[in-house]
């Protein structure tokens, strides 16, 4: 491993705690962080830095990006890159890890626990063949995307922000050198239990649940509770956060692109961003992971593969429950998945009462949308801003007789509602975005940014900070994407 010049700050004072390292060593590498050079901020997140309680010279003060980038060591930190396993495409890879990211140290603040990770820094152990470098490609697309899912309310792992290097990245180019901070309350992930039930060390095991039960998910603890009341505790809450959280994926139009169990959080939230997007064209069968050549990972596809990741985890936990336990938690994901996901698509078509045709209603909007390939996030906004005139709305598609029928099967059913035109509308608006992450808004921000100009990257940023909102200034983020954006490809490479 390169090693820093031993340049040690004393400028910059955290609180750092260090709970993975102590209580998680067998799963943990301890790094001597990789010192990359010329190192300078490429974007800036100022409301995660507030999160964090960080000053507010965080940004300006040269001592914390020499932290960040390893040029400079902190005496109370000990970095770490976690050991972990994972299925990848369906299957058991062993020799997974962190390739090319390192736990800093964790914050705890009033607002709660966050691991300070650095996404880039260098080889580890765990890079098996990688140089363990993140370009800035990535990394801004990561940027980007945690911070847009955060303020359209899903949950997500956060960024402070993207510095870049002078190091040049050979990838199926050659790159922009670039690194992601990433913020999340924790980077345990499936694949930890999986790495421990797969080493046969039920004793490993049982130390992972203990910490994730009373630390990461910090459930309620009592003397009385064995091993067992905790894993079961702990798995009912990953079930349901997880069917919450692909509710809101599917209900948004987001894809994930590589649901590896390695890159599901015990959290529940939107993790290891990679060939993500959102859909333009609404098709439920889209795959927006180039590499992905069967489709496992498509977006109608998410919530059985995310059925088949907490199969894998619990498979892991099996030494610990019982096959009659594992079942019954496994048996409330597709309820609990429904329900939340009944629900956002209910709000997000104006309906407040519960009524049993409403599921034939959305079957056919989004048939509408399929067979007339119109665009997801634009056509969900057109409705909530229809109030009564019909050809705005009929003139939409391309199929007007379809869409005629089904506008008049719309205004019945709104019949039974108490709230007022006006009402609903302003309720809708604040459930469907008028802005989201297309791919193309991001290819171009990441253009300018290699290019040396981060202005398009900053007001892309500041867009996505209100989605719901008109901000009639930033009209153009929100129209149809350009045909030539039908052609790009996003893969895992990073």
């Amino acid at each position: 491993m390169s090693s820093t010049d031993g340049k040690q700050s004393d400028q910059i004072q955290l609180n750092l705690k260090h709970s993975y390292a102590e209580q998680l060593s067998e799963m943990a590498a301890f790094i001597t962080p990789t010192p990359m050079p010329d190192a300078s901020w490429i974007v800036t997140s100022p409301d995660v830095a507030e999160l964090l309680e960080l000053p507010d010279s965080v940004f300006t003060d040269s001592h914390y990006l020499d932290w960040f980038s390893g040029n400079a060591t902190l005496s109370n930190a000990k970095p770490l890159a976690q050991k972990y396993t994972g299925h990848q495409f369906g299957h058991y890879n062993p020799d997974l890890g962190d390739g090319r990211g390192l736990l800093l140290g964790e914050l705890q603040t009033s607002s709660g626990h966050w691991d300070i990770h650095v996404k880039g820094a260098g080889q580890t152990p765990f890079s098996r063949f990688g140089d363990g470098r993140a370009v800035l490609r990535s990394s801004v697309r990561e940027f980007l995307a945690s911070e847009a899912l955060f303020h359209l309310g899903i949950p997500t792992s956060r960024a402070l922000g993207v510095f870049k290097t002078s190091e040049a990245i050979q990838r199926e180019t050659t790159e922009q050198g670039a690194v992601l901070i990433r913020i999340c309350q924790s980077h345990i992930r499936f694949g930890h239990f999986e790495y421990a039930f797969y080493q046969n060390n039920t004793e490993l095991l049982e130390t992972l649940v203990e910490y994730t039960h009373s630390h990461v998910l910090q459930l309620a603890t009592d003397v009385h509770l064995t091993i067992q009341d905790k894993t079961l505790a702990m798995y009912k809450a990953v079930i349901s956060s997880t069917a919450e959280l692909v509710a809101k994926w599917q209900a948004f139009g987001f894809c994930h692109g590589v649901m590896n169990t390695d890159n599901m959080s015990i959290l529940g939230i939107t993790f290891d961003f990679g060939p993500y997007g959102f859909l333009d064209e609404f098709d439920s069968k889209h795959i927006c992971n180039h590499s992905d050549h069967s489709g496992r990972y498509a977006f109608d596809e998410q919530p059985g593969v995310a059925l088949w990741n907490l199969n894998a985890l619990g498979h892991a936990l099996s030494p610990l429950l019982t096959k009659d336990q594992l079942s019954e938690c496994l048996s409330q994901f597709e309820p609990t998945l429904v329900k939340a996901y009944s629900a956002l698509m209910r709000q997000k078509l104006g309906l407040t009462q519960n009524d049993k045709g409403d599921q034939v209603l959305l079957g056919e909007w989004l048939t509408l949308l399929q067979q007339d390939k119109r665009d997801y996030t634009n056509s969900w906004r057109l409705l909530s801003n229809f109030n009564g005139n019909d050809d705005v709305f009929i003139d939409h598609f391309i199929d007007r007789e379809a869409a005629s029928k089904w506008l008049t099967k719309y205004k019945r059913r709104l019949l039974i509602e108490k709230d007022d035109t006006q009402t609903r509308l302003q309720k809708m608006r604040a459930v469907n975005p008028k802005y989201i992450l297309r791919n193309y808004l991001a290819q171009q921000a990441i253009k300018a940014a290699e290019a040396g100009d981060n202005s398009e990257l900053e007001r892309l940023f500041e867009v996505l900070k209100q989605p719901f909102d008109e901000q009639p200034e930033f009209e153009q983020y929100a129209q149809t994407p350009p045909d030539w954006s039908k052609d790009l490809s996003i893969s895992c490479s990073s």
